[in-house]
């Protein structure tokens, strides 16, 4: 009942797979490696895998790859990942609308928080994020953190001023 395997390419020797997987950075490619060129030496299918920490299944589809595209076809394909929840336009607005600042009138706000950009977007677009996301959006569309300066209600902006022009005088003063 036992048939014979899917044939296998080759135009790279066992030896030279070999050699290339115990150079490879990419553990899986690395172990198709391993694993095609233990069916290229003559081992059965089940142990050339077993070897190589796979299932005969997973060999036999790297040997389809391998045939089709060489040993481009042994590595790992990307893989797309989610849609973004906002689209080019809508991250457009959104950069936008955190350089211009909040319309302190209309939400009371002074800057934009986190928090407070993570309500806005949901009440615009309908779209939720976690803050944390949002500083990952926030960063990928060329924003940074700022942080605004803490001001004393009590300070006197004479002094502050006086002091930012020149402190060494100061307190050279101050010492005396």
């Amino acid at each position: 009942m036992a048939g014979r395997g899917l044939p296998i390419r080759d135009d790279v020797p066992a030896s030279e797979l070999r050699r290339l997987a115990r150079r490879e950075a990419d553990r899986n490619a690395a172990a198709r490696m391993q694993a095609v060129a233990g069916a290229l030496e003559g081992m059965s299918r089940a142990e050339a895998a077993r070897l190589a920490g796979m299932e005969r299944q997973a060999l036999r589809d790297a040997v389809v790859r391998y045939n089709a595209e060489g040993l481009a076809g042994l590595y790992d394909r990307p893989r797309p990942g989610p849609a973004p929840r906002l689209d080019e336009a809508r991250r457009a607005a959104l950069r936008r609308l955190v350089l211009d600042g909040p319309d302190v009138e209309a939400t009371g706000l002074s800057a934009w928080t986190l928090g407070d950009l993570c309500r806005e977007v949901e009440a615009r677009w309908g779209v939720r994020y976690h803050e944390g996301h949002m500083s990952k959006l926030a960063r990928g569309l060329g924003l940074s953190r700022q942080k605004a300066r803490p001001s004393h209600p009590g300070a006197d902006p004479a002094a502050r001023e006086a002091f930012a022009k020149d402190p060494m005088r100061r307190r050279t003063a101050e010492r005396r």
